[in-house]
């Protein structure tokens, strides 16, 4: 009996409540709100007992219902100049009564140059509710549908201190609650219009240029151009200075890494005088400042961290040049590793770089507060594209950390790739720079090369066997150009192992045979042109001493097979020592 009782209970509570719902989402918002006591109301907005009563009767065109309709309004009347009726936006409960009146149009005259200076305002973003509650049909954003009584208007920074100016709503017994300016941001306006407000050059311009023109105003469009050019005038002076420098720098390092900071440098410059422009000699709107802080954060974070690179890359190009000089295998193999670690090294340095750069530039631009849920929202559509898009960056950048820390390879490593003997000259993030014998350079993508087969010369040592055959004829002499071969090989300096050196017959037919010779080099290149020097002298001795044993094919004439046993007269034919010419066949 008693669980059908709470059954039936169960049942009671959720047909009411599927009645009651339509009915409250229809009930009015003013309704809602004043219906659910004290505690609630305290959530929607702050109580007070007076606003703005130094002020006169608010102006119907003053609208603060909504964050959204107050700003607009706000702005509205800025533009019409009637900064007394903009002053109602402002709480000014921290002045006095008859302070109120005098300072009110005033300080509204000041934020409006704040905002249209300070950051670039977009009333569209602000709620239209008037709880300014979050609408967020994801459903992701935490607060999503909950009211609030205070938002952030805009944060700007003044001598490293960050200033709010925020929107706050307020009530005064019975009356509509007002989204108004808070006290402490009204406060704080005389400090940000001494940072953000005109600036002196401003004073000299005329007023008919004053006027808007799109999202500018004229004489920003005049302004910004010039700004432009003279900015990249003194990046042109300084990129030239940079590079007359390296000329005058003695050869070596200095030299090189002035050379190789021209283009940062000149860019670094131009953003701190662009800076120093905007802070003390001219200010443009919002919309223009905003983009030309972010080229200029984007510009010194670019330039410093090249300048540090091309630091960490001189400094390896001085400990390269000093500890392992020519980039080969004849180098011992504990300085190759340490260049191949270096290099590795320089890599990681790169990516923390990069990373630590992006990660300063998106802090700077506040996108992590802006664009956060966004990027949060779209985060598995991105990571596909970046997959699809950068799958053979991504598998390059990735065989380049694995080449580096398994080391199949090292810096001046001689490898047979693809039929050829290269030397590994460098290997970067994407590529890995070969040096073939020729002085050709092959830039081999990391995933490629990895995934073909090479033949490392050096992997224990650079020592290699070399074969020199020769054809001789069948009555050469082999102990006698075995002994020659032994001489030469000796006299040879990269010829190493002497108890190694053979010289053998591997393989004869009826006329001649082949003489093999085998010698161990100090290293591949060296063993090619020992083995080349060695052929030329036993070819020279036997030119010399016995041309009779070159190969050479035997015609025999004769009307006996000696094969068959058959003997030939020994008496000279008839027409032997007669001008008689031979018989034909």
């Amino acid at each position: 009996m008693k669980a059908n009782g709470t059954w039936l209970l169960s049942l009671v509570l959720a047909v009411a409540f599927l009645f009651a719902g339509p009915a409250l989402a229809q009930m009015p918002q003013g309704e809602g709100e004043r219906g659910n006591g004290d505690e609630s109301e305290e959530r929607l907005w702050f109580p007070v007992d007076s606003l703005n009563a130094g002020l006169d009767e608010v102006p119907e065109e003053v609208k603060r219902r909504t964050p959204r309709d107050a700003i607009r309004s706000f702005l509205a009347l800025v533009e019409e100049e009637a900064f007394s009726a903009a002053a109602h936006f402002l709480n000014l409960s921290d002045l006095d009564e008859a302070e109120q009146r005098e300072q009110g149009a005033w300080l509204a005259r000041q934020l409006a140059e704040v905002l249209k200076r300070g950051e670039w305002l977009d009333t569209s973003n602000l709620s239209g509710r008037q709880d300014a509650a979050i609408e967020d049909p994801s459903g992701q954003h935490p607060r999503a549908g909950e009211p609030r009584r205070d938002i952030e208007l805009a944060s700007l920074t003044v001598d490293g201190e960050a200033y709010d100016i925020r929107l706050a709503r307020y009530r005064v017994d019975d009356e509509d609650p007002a989204w108004l300016v808070t006290p402490d941001s009204v406060s704080s306006i005389p400090l940000l219009y001494e940072a953000y407000g005109p600036s002196l050059l401003e004073e000299y311009i005329p007023e008919r240029l004053k006027t808007s023109l799109g999202r500018l105003e004229a004489w920003e469009w005049i302004a910004i151009p010039v700004f432009l050019l003279l900015t990249g005038l003194v990046g042109w002076g300084v990129y030239a200075l940079v590079g007359l420098l390296a000329h005058w720098f003695p050869n070596g390092v200095p030299s090189i890494f002035a050379g190789r900071i021209q283009m940062p440098m000149a860019l670094l410059i131009m953003a701190f005088v662009a800076q120093a422009l905007l802070d003390y000699v001219v200010s443009f709107t919002a919309v223009a400042t905003t983009f030309i802080r972010v080229l200029l954060i984007i510009l010194i974070a670019w330039g410093v961290g090249t300048i540090a690179l091309r630091l960490v890359d001189t400094i390896l190009l001085k400990v390269t040049r000093r500890m392992v000089g020519e980039i080969d295998d004849t180098k011992p193999r504990d300085e190759r590793k340490l260049l191949t670690t270096l290099y590795a090294l320089r890599r990681v340095i790169i990516l923390v770089t990069v990373i630590a750069v992006s990660v300063y530039v998106l802090s700077q631009i506040q996108l992590f507060e802006t664009l956060g849920l966004s990027l949060l929202a779209s985060a598995s559509v991105l990571a596909v594209l970046v997959g699809i898009a950068g799958q053979a960056v991504l598998g390059n950048i990735l065989s380049s950390f694995q080449l580096s820390l398994a080391k199949p390879i090292r810096i001046g490593d001689l490898v047979m790739f693809e039929g050829q003997w290269c030397y590994v000259e460098g290997i970067f993030y994407t590529f890995i720079r070969l040096r073939a014998w020729d002085e050709r350079r092959l830039i081999v993508p990391v995933t490629y090369f990895v995934s073909r087969p090479f033949e490392n010369l050096s992997v224990t040592s650079a020592k290699m066997y070399r074969t020199l055959e020769m054809k001789l004829h069948v009555s050469a002499d082999i102990a006698l150009i075995r002994e020659k071969f032994l001489a030469f090989a000796k006299e040879e300096d990269n010829v190493v192992e002497h108890h190694k050196l053979c010289c053998y017959v591997t393989s004869q037919t009826e006329t001649a045979q082949t003489v093999s010779c085998y010698l161990m080099a100090s290293d591949p290149f060296a063993g090619w042109v020992a083995e080349m020097n060695i052929r030329e002298r036993l070819m020279a001795f036997i030119r010399d001493e016995h041309p009779e044993w070159w190969p050479r094919d035997v015609v025999v004439l004769s009307q006996y097979d000696i094969a068959k046993g058959g003997r030939q007269d020994a008496r000279p034919p008839a027409w032997a020592g007669s001008d008689e010419k031979p018989p034909s066949p």
